[in-house]
């Protein structure tokens, strides 16, 4: 029982079967006031003829998904903007954006939980592409970070929770166990955008973070199985065993990795070869929603058959190609998902126990943080970095709304508590940043020559490390790119490989080169393939297919890369001058000059008199082609080409 401001008690905990009243069936989440129109009375007023009036202008109306989309989008721009520009990160201005547009506060847009359902799924494609980052080889080195820190945290954090809610509260053992062990969750799709964003997802920090987010997901399965044994709802008395739902789970992964391996890899060869893209972003929702609903089905974490999905194709040459046919969505359904959990945020729970609110998410912050930092100090990390692991994984996750109505079903906690406690997780997930942002300058590494969070750790297969950050860009394989690939990587120049020819992908394949399928004339797929941190970006395509917009939209976006052009003749050359190129060399210039000197040496000419000769014609040709650059014509300077032999002297 908690007794509240006004005097009134209201039970969060059922300690005994004799206690429980009715409605332990609603939902832990707010649900929103029902709007005005939509009760039976009132479409039986419609159907008067008064309301024939009323039914015309109704007509006349934005569709709800129009109206609100409006709305939310209008909202979610406004507060991202303005948080963005106070450094306060982009989560917090969509948690916002909710609370204000949401039935709390103006009440301009409702059905929060029908948009939950949609917008969940956009952790379902996050961790699809963190799938997609992830081959199964280093997923296997990752083994230890992911079992042996992430049970740690989970365990502890969980434990130390439950018994910290026993001893303020008074909860039941088994009431503070069904809400501890969901609070040591912490929000996937709050912490993996806040790594990527500040380039710190592959480095050794962000692996161990992921690592641990992970296994929380992994987690979920006993959570649920812990919370259907302690159960005080009769109707849950014939459930299945947990071991069952373990043995399901085990299956599911078994499926997935069969079908990604014997269904998915020919399907998307099927559709490179046909080169319709759009083919792609279809085969791609297919992929996901279909390894969700797999997982789903059998009562377990949708985000994790997604992830084991984009495990799968990790390692497949269509890598690239999905991870930019999928973040377009995956950005927009986040973004929705944190104003769902806005909008959803029970304020009156707030208002009427402030006090029982604010300390708990500040109980919940402190015992995660202290736990993650003793953990860490424990595995050896440094205690910035651990402190840095602690602070950035202190807030409940959005699988606690989910373990919370486990509970409340099984009769462990009252609505009431599901209301309080959701509260607490959306407060804890807003204070995230300002926590970031607050310790910044104390959680910095000192200066000196090594910083582990500045050590980017390679995370593909590309690379002989492992990782996709890759020191040169290669965008075509064909003859022409395939010797400039193997030049770099004879002189210790990690590379990726992009093309589009799939026939050309299969056979680079055989003789052990790995190529990736995309256009890589596209920045989506250019960024995605690792362009924002390479050194260089070489365009080595068959034909005429590069021109000066491009290069330049690839050196606006990409500045810190050197571009190389391979032309296809002197007009190719001449209309690429103005770009931003580092070097455009035409294809058959070095060739054509290797053959004269062969030619020179087959017939006897001293090899000073060939350097000569070579001399002379490079000469010829770069003034040539500097008075056509100028010009713009493809005429201009005819009499400095040879055509015939010229007197020496």
């Amino acid at each position: 029982m908690r007794r509240l401001a006004n005097g009134a008690c209201i039970p969060l905990a059922y300690n005994d079967v004799n206690s429980i009243t009715g409605g332990v069936s609603r939902s832990p989440r707010l649900t929103p006031p029902r709007r005005a129109g939509t009760t039976s009375s009132a479409l039986s007023r419609c159907k008067s003829p008064t309301a024939k009036g009323a039914i015309a202008l109704h007509a006349a109306a934005p569709p709800p998904l129009l109206h609100d989309g409006f709305l939310l989008l209008g909202f979610a721009l406004a507060f991202v903007l303005l948080f963005r520009r106070l450094g306060l990160g982009a989560t917090l201005g969509y948690l916002l954006a909710g609370v204000v547009v949401g039935p709390q506060c103006l009440d301009l847009v409702g059905e929060a939980e029908q948009k939950m359902g949609i917008a969940e799924l956009g952790i379902t494609l996050l961790l699809f592409l963190v799938g997609l980052e992830l081959d199964p080889a280093r997923l296997w080195r990752m083994r230890r970070d992911i079992f042996l820190t992430g049970i740690m945290q989970v365990t502890g954090c969980g434990l130390v929770l439950a018994a910290a809610l026993h001893l303020a509260t008074g909860f039941s053992g088994a009431a503070a166990l069904a809400l501890g062990l969901p609070l040591a969750l912490s929000s996937t799709a709050q912490v993996l955008p806040m790594l990527q964003s500040s380039g710190r997802l592959k480095t050794r920090f962000g692996e161990r973070a992921f690592a641990i987010l992970l296994f929380q997901d992994l987690s979920i399965i006993p959570m649920i199985t812990i919370v259907a044994m302690l159960s005080r709802n009769p109707a849950d008395a014939g459930a299945p065993p947990g071991w069952l739902m373990a043995v399901g789970t085990a299956g599911a992964i078994v499926a997935l990795v069969l079908a990604g391996r014997f269904l998915l890899r020919p399907l998307f060869r099927v559709i490179g070869n046909l080169g319709e893209r759009e083919m792609f972003v279809v085969a791609a929702l297919f992929t996901v929603l279909a390894a969700a609903a797999l997982m789903q089905a059998l009562g377990l974490s949708s985000a994790l058959g997604a992830f084991i999905a984009g495990v799968m194709l990790a390692g497949t040459p269509y890598r690239h190609e999905l991870e930019a046919a999928v973040e377009p969505f995956r950005s927009i359904l986040l973004g929705l998902f944190f104003l769902s959990v806005g909008m959803m945020l029970d304020l009156s729970a707030i208002i009427r126990e402030p006090l029982f609110v604010m300390a708990i998410a500040l109980l919940l912050i402190v015992t995660k943080a202290g736990v993650i930092l003793a953990i860490g100090a424990l595995l050896g990390m440094g205690w910035r970095s651990a402190l840095a692991l602690g602070l950035l994984l202190s807030q409940g996750g959005e699988f606690g709304f989910v373990l919370f109505a486990q509970a409340t079903r099984a009769m462990l906690i009252a609505p009431q508590a599901a209301s309080l406690f959701g509260a607490v997780v959306t407060l804890s997930m807003a204070s995230t940043p300002f926590l970031m942002a607050a310790t910044r300058r104390f959680r910095e590494q000192p200066t000196g020559p090594v910083q582990e969070r500045a050590r980017p750790e390679s995370a593909g297969p590309e690379s002989a490390g492992g990782g996709d950050r890759a020191n040169a860009l290669i965008v075509g394989y064909g003859r022409f790119g395939q010797a400039v690939g193997q030049m770099l990587l004879a002189g210790g120049i990690e590379v990726t490989l992009i093309d589009r020819d799939v026939a050309a992908i299969d056979i680079a394949a055989t003789f052990g080169a790995k190529v990736y399928f995309g256009d890589g004339t596209r920045l989506d797929l250019l960024h995605q393939a690792g362009a924002s941190s390479a050194a260089l970006i070489l365009f080595c395509l068959d034909g005429d297919q590069i021109d000066a917009a491009l290069i330049e939209a690839v050196h606006q976006a990409f500045p810190q890369a050197a571009i190389h052009v391979r032309a296809f003749d002197r007009r190719a050359l001449i209309r690429l001058a103005p770009s931003p190129a580092t070097h455009v060399i035409r294809e058959t210039m070095e060739s054509a000059i290797a053959m004269a000197r062969n030619a020179f040496d087959d017939v006897g000419l001293s090899q000073e008199a060939i350097k000569r000769a070579e001399i002379r014609f490079r000469a010829r040709d770069r003034e040539r082609l500097a008075l056509q650059i100028e010009s713009g014509d493809i005429h201009t300077a005819q009499d400095r080409i040879f055509t015939e032999i010229e007197p020496s002297g």
